[in-house]
């Protein structure tokens, strides 16, 4: 649209110009021819191939694949603990149970009919204390009888003697009646003593056991009727060990005692007595090991013992929050380098629980401190920062 357009000149000038953007605006919706690229000049051509054999040797030089350098991990925080070089034993695990060290048999030195038994098992008993007895009727005769005798006899050899000194009666009377004297006291001691043990009296303080029988009862001489756990020497608890581990204990050893009645208690004690020889039923040692504050213990309780030998042999200890990916006797620790900024990866060989410790026997020369809080998240030679 131009200007000499027949009547463009009576043409308001406000819809003139409205004209002229509606066209301009339909000719750039209208394809455009591209441009024609720009022809490379012969000078560039020349300086770019003169640059390509100096960019190839730069590349070779730089290694060619050169990636750009990645930002190292942060330092991990973790906690660490020393390695603790001793001499440690393998401590002896058993189980056993709680009675008194004294256990006394009480019987009849007679037979008889058992009388009472005033006593039950649990009782709590005193020294002196009468805990059972036989009818006594039979044996009170049987006394009476003997002192009758013996008064006799004294009587008969006073006569004697008289007698003797008169000349009446000859010496071999005289000594006769000496004779039969010595023999009639003598038959009341024995019924005397016999008088004296149809009552059982307590032997010492302590717990009735056992109760074996009861009144009416008719019991032979030695016949245990009641089991008295005596409270003079305390308690012990009584436990039976292989050979491979009592070979390893010695009187005097070191032990800890725990209870399912006393969770949170852990009692200490001492190996007191090991038997010579194994039970030919069982081929167990019976050891005894006492215990510290038993009072509160009831016979017949089970308690897990752990006794620590007091001959050792050359271990290091660590935390067993050291120990990862434990499978047996194997298991991986973290150890702390030289220079306390990186993790080093070991495995190790682990010889045995020692409390809140495990014992290990190789895999940890060289090395001072491991980690533990954290050291599930390290990987070898990973960046460490330990918390105090």
């Amino acid at each position: 649209m131009t200007a000499d357009y027949n009547g463009w000149q009576d043409i308001p000038e406000e819809e003139r110009e409205a004209m002229l953007d509606t066209a301009t605006l339909i000719d750039r919706s209208r394809p455009q021819p591209r441009p024609e690229p720009a022809k490379k000049s012969f000078a560039w051509v020349r300086i770019r191939g003169a640059l390509l054999p100096i960019l190839a040797v730069l590349s070779a030089c730089t290694g060619g694949d050169a990636q750009p350098a990645r930002p190292s991990a942060p330092a991990r925080r973790v906690r660490a603990a020393p390695i603790i070089d001793t001499i440690v034993a393998r401590p002896v695990v058993a189980t056993g149970t709680v009675a008194p060290r004294d256990e006394i048999a009480l019987s009849f030195k007679v037979g008889g009919v058992i009388a009472q038994v005033p006593v039950d098992p649990g009782d709590i008993v005193r020294r002196g204390q009468v805990l059972a007895t036989l009818e006594l009727r039979e044996i009170d005769a049987g006394l009476a009888k003997a002192r009758s005798g013996a008064v006799k006899a004294e009587r008969d050899l006073a006569r004697a003697r008289r007698l003797y000194r008169d000349s009446v009666v000859t010496l071999s009377q005289l000594q006769d009646s000496e004779t039969a004297a010595e023999l009639a006291r003598a038959d009341l001691d024995a019924a005397a003593f016999n008088r004296r043990y149809a009552v059982i009296v307590a032997p010492a303080g302590g717990t009735i056991l056992r109760r074996s029988n009861e009144p009416g009862e008719t019991v032979s001489p030695g016949s245990p009727v009641l089991l008295l756990g005596s409270a003079t020497r305390g308690k012990v608890i009584e436990l039976g060990l292989a050979d491979r581990d009592v070979v390893l204990v010695r009187k005097g050893d070191r032990a800890r005692v725990q209870f399912a009645a006393f969770p949170e208690k852990t009692f200490a004690g001492r190996v007191t007595q090991i038997d010579g020889s194994a039970d030919p039923v069982t081929g167990a040692f019976g050891v005894e090991i006492g215990i510290q504050g038993a009072t509160v213990l009831a016979a017949g309780l089970v308690g897990q013992v752990e006794i620590d030998p007091a001959t050792g042999t050359p271990a290091q200890l660590v935390p067993i929050e050291a120990l990862l990916e434990a499978d047996g006797s194997e298991a991986t620790v973290f150890a702390l380098s030289a220079d306390q900024k990186r993790a080093e990866r070991r495995r190790v060989s682990v010889a045995f629980m020692a409390g809140r410790n495990v014992a290990i026997s190789g895999g940890l020369e060289g090395c001072t401190t491991v980690l533990t809080d954290g050291a599930a998240y390290l990987d070898d030679g990973s960046a460490v920062e330990v918390v105090r």
